[in-house]
């Protein structure tokens, strides 16, 4: 039947893959998305510290796709859902379909307060990551020309808010970069003088792996000079000023870069869903669906990756990473070209590789099954791995060259401060006074 439509909204892994999952059906797909390239999230972090470029982790979508003859690529925004007439509401015009999926995806959390954005931001983009990078390379520019010391201190202060594989890693790679890659750099400012806080809520690190490999991680840090506090929430963020608040104890701590990796949210795309379907959001935003990724009521949608609320067997909720949303992509496809042939699949069940984070130079931690890796052997793990899910050969090579590099050298090439024009007035932001850290030495 070629004449069955599936229209993809969003690029992502989940999308993506149930794109490529349709490849050899006698569908026609229509693959939609803000951007027009898939972006390897996972390596934002790298991005944002000047390790890789933007390219080395984008690939276009059109690139991706253009040997499959039955997908087409289409740049747009989408504005609304249509489930009783099966169309897709794009700022310029309408999209008929006969299966829809769902993958656009999340946005960053911040419980709440979303005001916080400006000062703390996330790591969910291209874009957010230049930001990321251009706040912490132009700390130091103002560091060296700063003559108060306190005023100097607050610059060379970072602080990054979450514990997850994101946060220890931009903590991690934060330390390496004052240690190592800006050490001769500067004149009268010492990156080595550097403080670095990461702070959770939670009791330990990367909670979602094992107690052993949560305290390695923390013990790693620390070794690079890294503090660590846990059991500590975010009561407030001003400009250049973070208050924490650790049981009865608050803490006023004047830094000029704060990072927020400790929550998400689903892409605003989920509430208008779920109106249409006349649901109600699950937990974050999220779209509540079914054993087989499809919304009650509408079995022709699904809903996949970061934006679907989906339970295992024992009602726990599907973890909010890349794998999931790759395997449920590739599921859905199964499905509809299963459907079209007059068949059905039993539930989506997720099969866990396991959980890894990089630490640093020659250091991680990485659960796999019933094993458990730390150290060097776990670091080259997790290169291998994420080098091997970049999605083309190209990307894979200039980013493989660019780790070989970065190793040998402790350069980092990509530490270039863009869009100063525009940000100026942020950029000279002056960071408040605070007596609760040492005065760094001018």
């Amino acid at each position: 039947m070629a004449n069955h439509r599936v229209v993809i909204v969003g690029g992502g892994f989940g999308g993506l893959n149930a794109a490529q999952s349709l490849r050899s059906a006698s569908v026609e797909v229509m693959l939609v998305d803000r951007r027009n390239f898939h972006l390897f999230q996972p390596l934002l972090y790298q991005v944002a510290t000047g390790g890789l470029s933007p390219s080395n982790i984008a690939v276009p979508l059109r690139s991706i796709v253009r040997r499959q003859n039955n997908c087409q690529v289409l740049m747009a925004d989408v504005v609304g859902f249509d489930l009783t007439n099966r169309r897709v509401h794009l700022t310029n015009g309408d999209v008929p379909y006969d299966s829809l999926i769902v993958a656009a995806g999340a946005q960053t959390g911040y419980f709440g307060n979303g005001d916080w954005s400006n000062r703390a931001p996330g790591l969910k983009s291209i874009e957010d990551a230049l930001e990321i990078r251009r706040r912490i390379l132009s700390a130091f520019e103002l560091a060296e020309r700063e003559q108060d010391p306190i005023r100097k201190t607050a610059l060379l202060t970072f602080v990054v808010v979450g514990g997850g594989p994101t946060g220890v890693e931009l903590a991690g790679t934060l330390a390496e970069i004052t240690r190592h890659t800006l050490k001769a750099d500067f004149r009268r400012c010492q990156p080595a003088d550097a403080r670095i806080l990461l702070v959770d809520v939670a009791p330990r690190l990367l909670g979602a792996m094992p107690e052993d490999l949560s305290t390695e991680a923390q013990d790693r840090l620390a070794r690079m000079q890294v503090e660590v506090r846990l059991n500590t929430r975010v009561l407030r963020l001003d400009d250049a000023v973070v208050t924490l608040k650790e049981g009865d104890l608050t803490e006023v701590i004047a830094a000029q870069t704060i990072l927020w990796a400790a929550g998400v949210e689903a892409s605003p795309l989920g509430q208008q869903l779920t109106a249409a379907a006349g649901l109600i959001a699950a937990r974050g935003g999220r779209v509540p669906v079914g054993p087989q990724l499809h919304l009650e009521g509408h079995p022709d949608v699904f809903v996949i990756g970061d934006l679907a609320h989906a339970v295992d067997g024992d009602g726990r909720p599907f973890p909010g990473v890349a794998p999931v949303a790759i395997q449920q992509g590739k599921y859905v496809a199964r499905l509809i070209i299963a459907r079209l042939k007059n068949r059905d699949l039993a539930a989506f069940e997720y099969f866990d590789y396991g959980n890894m984070a990089t630490i640093g130079r020659s250091a991680a931690v990485a659960q796999l099954g019933r094993w458990k890796f730390r150290g060097r052997v776990a670091w080259l793990m997790w290169l291998f791995i994420h080098l091997m899910q970049i999605v083309r050969f190209e990307n894979r090579l200039l980013v493989l060259i660019q780790w070989a590099w970065n190793y040998l050298t402790f350069n980092r090439s990509a530490r270039l401060i863009t869009d100063v024009g525009r940000r100026e007035s942020a950029s000279n932001t002056e960071p408040p006074v605070s007596s609760s850290a040492p005065p760094c030495s001018p």
